[in-house]
């Protein structure tokens, strides 16, 4: 079975979550809650964890977490094992506390701070136990937008920061960020994630992939680095599609953008972008141009001689 990959560097940022265990509650009352926030204080005193956000719910929670010293999983021991060590000498029990390892995204923080911030910091709303961010206790929101004290522990300025350089400029600009998705569907960041492992561009997998992969061997980690090859670009697959279709520029846009989808690992964002139409609509205008090739075997047969050409591989 393909495991999570684990990359640990000086300075390098995750989004972690980690559940109970069957999906059981973790947190049983406010006295837990407390002694959880403890273990997060005494992460960042022995460990130099760096905690920008977090978010407590019943059997689960999400931390926004720095490593100033590359050292992720004694972060990770600590926090974990101190905790489940409490509650079961609380309670009086034995064994797992929690559903396996955490999950440790690591993450682009210039490009996904915010957002993953933001993702967060709605859980409560999305779980339906809190109407707004601003009235759930268990998460540092409230903190970011002034309406309690922040513990000298948790890192706000860098999130803070995108929004203002004065502290009531930020706390409202970062408070409007958040509270304007309530009005809206907005997009998942997670579901940008390559490889189950890493949140950020292609030059920023590509960076992590070639600084800190490249001698990886183990058989288990095998499908998880697999999923962060990155074939040709979309300037490539762009000039392979316009030497076979480049009379018929609008059937070559559907292509290209059916092609970038399938067979790089740009996020959904980027590809929009570049194609000019909303990430949410790349999904549906590439499964439509699959389902065409489907039924069309003359274009099915010219898109698969493009693909050999550029040597196009499933990412």
């Amino acid at each position: 079975m393909a495991r999570p990959l684990r990359i640990e560097f000086a300075g390098a940022f995750y989004h972690i979550t980690a559940r109970g265990n069957e999906r059981k509650d973790i947190f049983k009352s406010n006295r837990d809650r407390s002694q959880f926030l403890s273990y997060l204080e005494s992460a960042t005193e022995r460990y130099d964890a760096v905690i920008h956000t977090y978010c407590l719910m019943t059997n689960h929670y999400h931390l926004l977490l720095e490593t100033p010293s590359g050292n992720l999983s004694q972060i990770m021991r600590h926090i974990n094992g101190a905790y489940t060590t409490y509650f079961n000498t609380k309670r009086k029990r034995f064994g797992h506390l929690f559903q396996g390892r955490y999950k440790g995204i690591l993450v682009e923080a210039d490009e996904y701070a915010k957002e993953l911030s933001r993702y967060i910091h709605l859980n409560p709303i999305r779980a339906g136990i809190a109407r707004s961010p601003g009235e759930y206790r268990w998460s540092s929101y409230r903190s970011y937008i002034g309406k309690e004290k922040p513990a000298d522990w948790l890192a706000r300025a860098r999130v803070l920061g995108y929004f203002g350089k004065k502290d009531l400029e930020a706390q409202r600009g970062y408070r409007d960020f958040v509270e304007e998705a309530l009005k809206r569907d907005y997009p998942d960041p997670l579901r940008e994630v390559i490889g189950a492992a890493i949140l950020g561009s292609v030059g920023f997998v590509e960076r992590i992939r070639d600084t800190y992969l490249k001698n990886r061997k183990s058989g288990r980690d095998i499908p998880s680095l697999r999923a962060l090859t990155t074939g040709p670009s979309m300037e490539e697959i762009e000039r392979g599609v316009d030497r076979v279709f480049g009379t018929d520029p609008v059937l070559a846009r559907k292509i290209k953008l059916h092609l970038c989808h399938t067979y790089t690992a740009h996020p959904l964002k980027e590809i929009g972008e570049r194609f000019g139409i909303k990430e949410s609509g790349v999904s549906l205008a590439s499964r439509r141009m699959g389902l065409r090739m489907q039924h069309d075997a003359a274009l099915r047969a010219k898109i698969t001689k493009i693909k050999e050409k550029i040597k196009l591989q499933n990412v």
